[in-house]
């Protein structure tokens, strides 16, 4: 910690345009820039950390790089996979048909708190809404197990 400070006070350190301190320049260099000397003002160094670059991206390793899974561990992993996404298209497909039961072809029937015909228009396009992502959470199940190979 000694050194740095001990470093900054050989030098003068200037106060540039633009909030910049520096002691990396000569006098004249200072003077043309319409840099000032700070003379008396405590002056605190802190070190940044070294930068890392790219070091994120290197300790992911790639199929070069890393081990590559077996046939068998891969097939398994495939497996499990097809079964969860299984899984979830049939409960999906259920909800979706909850869904349409009860939106009976546009037509649900009302609710005793639906008085105002109003809400019951609002009810009936919150089903179409929710209908159609539903459809849209089926087919997209249904395009990843297609991915698989797998058909239903």
């Amino acid at each position: 910690m000694g050194c740095p400070v001990a470093h900054a006070e050989d030098k003068p350190v200037y106060r540039c345009p633009g909030n910049l301190y520096t002691d990396a320049m000569t006098t004249r260099e200072a003077r043309d820039k319409g840099c000032k000397t700070l003379d008396g003002a405590p002056i605190t160094v802190i070190q940044s950390p070294a930068p890392r670059g790219n070091a994120g991206t290197r300790s992911v390793p790639t199929a070069s790089q890393g081990e590559r899974v077996g046939t068998e561990d891969q097939k398994a992993r495939d497996s499990d996979a097809r079964r969860i996404l299984e899984a979830e298209l049939r409960k999906e497909e259920d909800a979706l048909a909850s869904l349409r039961k009860d939106f009976n072809d546009g037509q649900p029937e009302r609710r005793g708190d639906e008085r105002n015909y109003q809400k019951y228009l609002d009810r009936v396009s919150e089903m179409k809404a929710a209908i159609t992502r539903k459809e849209s959470d089926v087919a997209a199940l249904k395009r990843e197990l297609g991915k698989f190979g797998a058909s239903r």
